[in-house]
């Protein structure tokens, strides 16, 4: 899944043909590493994505709407400063590399007429976004590198900027059939030859050389040796060739319906298990392959410390739990030290001072021939017989007691611990800045987070609150956190609307709104969907949910936000279906 130096003259010539002439309208920086320049070209407004990070460095178009930050990062500003209403007037890939030139028109300060380059570099955790002017001299780097990074090369302010130092590796673009034969000879003939390509040849990814192999054998898995060198170059020049003539037909792998590859060639070398997908252009293409990837990827990143906390907390309570269970085992032995007394006021005139053991006939120990079995109990010499029950009964009653308090303790945190795996639930469905935010303010109001003096006041918690509507045209709303799922079960809903949840499991409250009407089975069978799909239960089939009129819910006091109670409700068995809930759901603004 590399983006490879093919993948990127697949954009440039995109770029080429659509991009020259367009004028910047807008810059944002939605991540730390990643750059939205939004163009007015002939052919409409178009955005185009940069993205220098380790995670999915990539360029291209892309139709994705992305949250920006409320303060612009100082890059973006720059950026804004420099290229505000410039226009591009070139698109320039280096030779075979991964790094591309974009050169702008612009004033500068001065209102003169200059030029500036926006260099990208699709280098892995290399990659980098600078820019210079027409001297190439750096303004300034996303990313600055200087001697205590890397010694071969520094990309700071001020300094003249450099290609990257080159591979030890041959340009295919102007490889020779010839030089390719001796390329072949002079190689490892048990060398896989798939790995003889991405090593032998610069901007290769090794995607696009199984499937040069895969043309030439009809195997990908194929020693060197095994190749016939005239049908391995068959399909090496094959594929350059298409990059010369720029004709690109880009690809996406789906597996399990999950994309799992792409590249700028048709990939034929995935089985019959695979669906293949083409796209009209390079841009569509990472949309549908980096979209939702990027997004787990950035949610995962700003929720991190709000999941140290969690687990952290989940480990300490975990662990509270396994020594209060022990406990409360060892309470099991207060009916014993009970016994015990009791056995020694009944024969109190048997025994002495000093005696440090009593064998003492049990009666509640009857035998099958009748007999009563014997009880060895353990003194103190120290004691008198009387001093000996007294202590055995401290011990019972603080064992009793013990047993009470380490009962109502375990239960607390098994409820606190139900309430982390509702928020951890919460946190791997949330999908925008807002739904951590909500996450992160319900932590602050249970205390498990410092609240900061300059923290802002969150959005009421109706605003996050998602809206869908039945075929049967009833309104379905659905809670995306505890806080909002509290708010919408006691506050929202009324009395007659009903209530959903899955069984026994962390997941989002969902309210049917009837409104005085009485709901059809497709509305409560797709509200139930609903609620299924919200919760930890999202991937199973013929999932449990409860659902009941709101009217039957009871809140404990002192409960966590978003636990309720009821005793008399209906259970349907659902399997969750996420095309149709996207079909149902009400786009807000």
């Amino acid at each position: 899944m590399a983006f490879d130096a093919g993948m990127l003259a697949c954009v440039v010539s995109e770029l080429k043909q659509s991009a020259i002439g367009g004028r910047v309208e807008r810059i944002h920086q939605p991540g730390r590493d990643e750059i939205v320049i939004q163009l007015r070209t002939p052919s409409g407004v178009r955005r185009l994505l940069i993205n220098a990070g380790s995670h999915s460095p990539r360029i291209g178009y892309t139709l994705l709407s992305k949250e920006n930050p409320a303060t612009p990062p100082n890059f973006c500003m720059l950026l804004r400063k420099h290229l505000g209403s410039a226009r591009l007037k070139e698109v320039v890939q280096q030779g075979f590399e991964r790094a591309v030139w974009l050169g702008f028109e612009c004033r500068d300060e001065l209102g003169f007429d200059s030029r500036k380059y926006l260099i990208v570099e699709v280098m892995g955790k290399y990659s980098n976004l600078i820019l210079t002017d027409a001297s190439l001299k750096i303004i300034n780097a996303l990313r600055p590198v200087d001697f205590t990074t890397s010694s071969r090369r520094q990309v700071l302010p001020g300094m003249k900027y450099e290609l990257p130092p080159p591979q030890d590796k041959a340009d295919p673009m102007v490889t020779s059939r010839e030089e390719f034969f001796a390329a072949v000879a002079a190689a490892s003939g048990e060398q896989k030859a798939e790995r003889f390509i991405a090593d032998t040849y610069m901007g290769i990814s090794a995607t696009v050389a199984r499937e040069i192999v895969f043309r030439a054998n009809r195997s990908i898995d194929t020693p060197l040796t095994a190749c016939d060198p005239d049908r391995l170059w068959q399909g090496f020049s094959e594929i350059i060739e298409s990059i010369r003539a720029e004709r690109f037909n880009p690809t996406l792998i789906n597996l399990g319906g999950e994309p799992v590859e792409y590249s700028y060639v048709d990939l034929t070398h995935y089985g019959a298990g695979a669906e293949r997908r083409h796209f009209e252009s390079a841009g569509e293409l990472l949309d549908a392959f980096y979209g939702e990837r990027d997004r787990r990827f950035r949610i995962k990143q700003q929720a991190a410390d709000i999941l140290r906390i969690l687990k952290a907390a989940e480990s300490r309570i975990s662990r509270k739990l396994e020594r209060q269970r022990a406990e409360l085992a060892e309470c099991a032995r207060g009916e014993d030290f009970r016994r015990n007394a009791d056995l020694i006021t009944a024969n109190i005139h048997a025994i002495k001072k000093g005696d440090e053991v009593a064998l003492l006939t049990d009666y509640s120990d009857m035998r099958e021939d009748g007999s009563f079995g014997m009880r060895k109990i353990k003194l103190d010499p120290q004691l008198s017989p009387a001093e000996n029950a007294q202590r055995l009964y401290k011990k019972y009653n603080k064992l009793k007691h013990g047993k009470v308090e380490l009962t109502r303790q375990i239960a607390l945190g098994e409820a606190e611990l139900e309430y982390i795996a509702s928020v951890l639930d919460s946190l791997e469905r949330a999908e925008t800045s807002d739904d951590l935010a909500g996450i992160r303010d319900e932590l602050i109001k249970s205390g498990y987070i410092a609240k900061n003096k300059n923290n802002t006041p969150q959005k009421k918690q109706e605003s996050g609150i998602m809206t869908f509507r039945t075929d049967g045209g009833f309104i379905v709303l659905c809670g995306r956190n505890n806080l909002q799922n509290e708010h919408l079960t006691h506050r929202l809903a009324s009395k007659d609307d009903f209530w959903f949840h899955v069984k026994e499991r962390p997941g989002s409250h969902v309210v049917l709104v009837t409104n005085g009407r009485e709901p059809g089975e497709v509305d409560f069978t797709q509200a139930a969907r609903i609620a299924a799909l919200y919760s930890s239960a999202r991937d199973g089939q013929n999932v449990p949910v409860d659902y009941t009129p709101v009217k039957n819910l009871k809140k404990t006091p002192g409960s966590r936000p978003g636990f309720v109670i009821y005793h008399t409700n209906w259970t349907a068995y659902v399997t969750p279906d996420p095309g149709e809930a996207e079909r149902l759901r009400v786009k807000t603004e």
